[in-house]
């Protein structure tokens, strides 16, 4: 391999390695309005609206919920891509954890818009 080819990799591993920590940190950002939906869902909702504060604070727990395997899950994701480039490999997220986002996503989406409808 010449020194062209040895420069270009290294660019390019040192390209991949920054993508993955704005992708971890994209997870993070994530997390972070997750958590302050939680709060405002589960918090502050609950005490600006009449009737039943439970479906709020359920949902508000789902939320906190969700966030807290984002950022698990964030954790995990970058380890694995970080040990993938060491081994010159590509390490995917996996469909089971995009379904499992999405639909946690899905059920939340829909619970918040039912208890928003019922209290109007």
């Amino acid at each position: 391999m010449d020194a062209v080819s040895e420069t270009a990799d290294v660019d390019a591993t040192r390209r991949t390695r920054l993508a993955a920590e704005r992708t971890w940190l994209a997870w993070w950002r994530t997390g972070i309005a997750t958590i302050a939906a939680a709060i405002g869902v589960g918090g502050v909702v609950p005490s600006l609206v009449g009737g039943s504060r439970v479906p709020y604070v359920v949902l508000g727990a789902g939320y906190a919920g969700l966030a807290i395997a984002l950022f698990l899950v964030a954790g995990r994701r970058q380890n694995e891509v970080e040990r993938a480039l060491d081994r010159g490999e590509y390490a995917g997220v996996s469909a089971g954890w995009v379904t499992g986002f999405t639909v946690a996503a899905v059920v939340l989406g829909l619970g918040t818009l039912v208890a928003i409808l019922a209290n109007a």
